[in-house]
């Protein structure tokens, strides 16, 4: 509820917002002043009004156009973000606060011009940004620091906060992407012999995911359910993912086309039974401390296992056997050089790794295909050269 206060001549109303990310209470405020020749009555009645109006304004977000950034993107998580986003995005955007606020959110959302935002992503891109390794933030965290500004404005737009979003001008650095590392054949021929020694439980996974390229949140959210072993084909139709505030948690999958069905050897499969008959067993060695998920990657107890565990694990297993360690997501890299070095056609490789467009596979696998392309060119030219340039017997 609005509070009023005579101040001289004027009045003061002012009203609470909540508060902000620090939990600090944000108090917006006005001054009213009775015109002259106003009664006692008159100003009574008019100093009500104007504080029911302004409160009103103020519940709603759109008070005024001298609205801080920081306010007002607390109200955008509070009233688009939460209900909107999946979870591990609002959860990143969360984390983005900590280095926007101090640069842009004391500053009015009607005075953020261009030139300010483009400082800002410019500062992100020098040595010393990223205060943890004191190198340049990598060009994917940059890219999500101004697309938390721009859904800010553009939330603002359409609240009639401000008339345009000035994130619209801003020009992201060149992207120096360095190249994907990806285990070579014989790393991969290697890295599979050495698993053979190895709990069936990492077996599998691994196995499924250079056969597959299914993202860890994926397979992590595989259920037996999901796995005909009749058919040798898998379905992709859940993810696991981890946030600090929920813990491990089920959710959908990135996009409608995340949800896919793919066709597995018959090794495959038949080390997947083997794993199943395995935690059966363990399953009744638990009795009654046994949760029955039905997921294929578990903890002891049926629980579904932590995101982090196999990354851990294979950060270990590559130590212990010498081997380069490049992350969980370089096999699902492995597994699309894997198809374009073998002809398969770019609308297939993007809808075996799930894509919600051809153009997402296009642009992050553009080298690989430029170099597939050159090698058919060649091929082209070389039977070209064989046949066309081949002398006839008895010619010069």
């Amino acid at each position: 509820m609005a509070t009023i206060k005579k101040r001289g001549d004027s009045y003061s109303i002012r009203v609470s917002c909540g508060y902000n990310s620090k939990g600090k209470q944000m108090i917006q405020s006005m001054t009213w002043k009775p015109e002259d020749g106003m009664t006692t009555k008159q100003i009574e009645k008019e100093v009500n009004r104007q504080a029911v109006m302004f409160e009103e304004a103020c519940n709603k977000g759109y008070q005024s156009k001298a609205i801080k950034f920081e306010v007002f993107a607390e109200q955008w998580f509070e009233e688009y973000a939460k209900p909107n986003l999946r979870n591990t995005t609002y959860e990143r955007m969360l984390q983005l606060r900590g280095r926007i606020y101090p640069a842009l959110g004391h500053m009015r959302m009607d005075k953020i011009t261009p030139r300010q935002i483009q400082a800002f992503v410019n500062s992100l891109s020098r040595e010393g940004a990223n205060e943890r390794t004191g190198k340049p933030l990598a060009p994917k965290t940059i890219r999500h620091n101004l697309s938390f500004v721009s859904d800010v404005f553009s939330y603002a737009v359409k609240m009639g906060v401000v008339t345009d979003n000035p994130c619209s001008k801003v020009t992201l650095p060149k992207n120096y992407q360095a190249e994907k590392k990806i285990y070579t054949p014989e790393q991969v021929q290697k890295f599979l012999t050495l698993l053979n020694n190895e709990p069936l439980k990492y077996r599998t996974f691994f196995n499924l995911m250079i056969f597959s390229g299914f993202r860890r949140g994926e397979m992590l959210g595989l259920e037996w359910k999901d796995v005909d072993f009749e058919n040798n084909i898998i379905s992709v139709r859940r993810t696991s993912n981890y946030t600090c505030k929920k813990g491990t948690y089920t959710d959908t999958t990135k996009t409608k086309k995340s949800q896919r069905t793919l066709k597995f050897p018959q090794e495959i499969m038949d080390m997947l039974r083997e794993y199943k008959d395995e935690q059966d067993m363990q399953a009744l060695k638990c009795g009654d401390k046994w949760v029955d998920t039905d997921r294929l990657y578990t903890k002891w107890n049926g629980l579904p296992m932590q995101n982090g565990t196999p990354y851990f694990w294979l950060g270990e297993f590559c130590e212990k056997h010498d081997l380069p360690f490049y992350g969980l997501h370089s096999f699902r890299h492995l597994f699309a050089s894997l198809l374009v070095n073998q002809g398969v056609d770019i609308v297939t490789v993007s809808g075996a790794l799930g894509h919600s467009t051809v153009s997402t596979t296009s642009n992050i696998y553009c080298h690989m295909l430029e170099e597939a392309q050159a090698k058919v060119s060649e091929a082209v030219s070389a039977a070209l050269d064989f046949s066309g340039n081949k002398k006839e017997p008895g010619g010069e």
